[in-house]
Order: C-alpha cells, then sequence, then structure tokens
C-alpha cells in the first residue's frame, strides 16, 4: 500500500513563498532539509497532512519556467467568497469566482490565485465532490 506525501514545488524567493503558503492556506514548515547548494522545506497542510516541498537552488539566477506541463495545486474551503476576501486583504491577487455546472446543477465553485513562482493554485468551495 502507498500514501501520497507531497508534491515538489522549485522556488526562486524560499522566503517569499513559504510566506505565501503560511499566510494564504495555514500551511507550516515540517520540515527542512539544507544542502550546501540546495535547501528542501516541507510545509504541511494541517488539515490533510499533504506536504508541498519547496526547493530552493542557492545558484538559481533567474524565475522558473513552468512549461506547458504543470496545472495546479488545489485546495478547498468552506466559504469561497470569505476566503477570496481573506487573499485579497493580503494583498494578492485572486481571479473571479466561477462555477462548473450540468446543466442545472452546478458541480463546482472555484477561482484561482498564483503564488510567487506563478504557480497556480485552485480554491474549490467545499462541496460535492471536494468535500
Amino acid at each position: 500500500m502507498t500514501k501520497l506525501i507531497h508534491a515538489m514545488i522549485r522556488v526562486f524567493d524560499l522566503d517569499r513563498s513559504q510566506a505565501f503558503y503560511a499566510d494564504a492556506f495555514g500551511m507550516a514548515e515540517s520540515h527542512r532539509l539544507e544542502f550546501p547548494t540546495f535547501d528542501l522545506v516541507y510545509l504541511k497542510d494541517p488539515a490533510s497532512g499533504f506536504e508541498i516541498e519547496l526547493t530552493f537552488n542557492k545558484d538559481q539566477t533567474a524565475p522558473y519556467t513552468h512549461g506547458s506541463g504543470y496545472g495546479h495545486v488545489a485546495f478547498c474551503t468552506e466559504n469561497l467568497e470569505e476566503f477570496r476576501e481573506k487573499l485579497i486583504g493580503l494583498g494578492l491577487e485572486p481571479g473571479d469566482i466561477k462555477s462548473l455546472s450540468e446543466g442545472a446543477v452546478t458541480r463546482a465553485r472555484f477561482f484561482f490565485v498564483s503564488d510567487p513562482d506563478g504557480y497556480r493554485i485552485e480554491v474549490l468551495e467545499q462541496a460535492g465532490h471536494y468535500a
């Protein structure tokens, strides 16, 4: 049996990225591994225990590019409007709230926000499949 434990992203400014995930999503550092040329910082989601591994390469001189393969990381929240307002209060720029519907049935309500490195974060309303 396996267990999903983390996803890794490369970050250009470790402090800025760590602050984004802490302030916006309540993620806290669970552990850190420091090496001569890179650091690994693990941020844990308090609700699920899932972690994002921030990889900071010390010799990186320019922001990373994402290519066409990266999609997004997703979080869910009970009150989508309230959480979006929180992010705006933090000086972030979340997109508009959108919905996916099948006929008269709304399947999902969500918006996107980008982290300091441009990684897209989807925030879904906690309902249905996303409860």
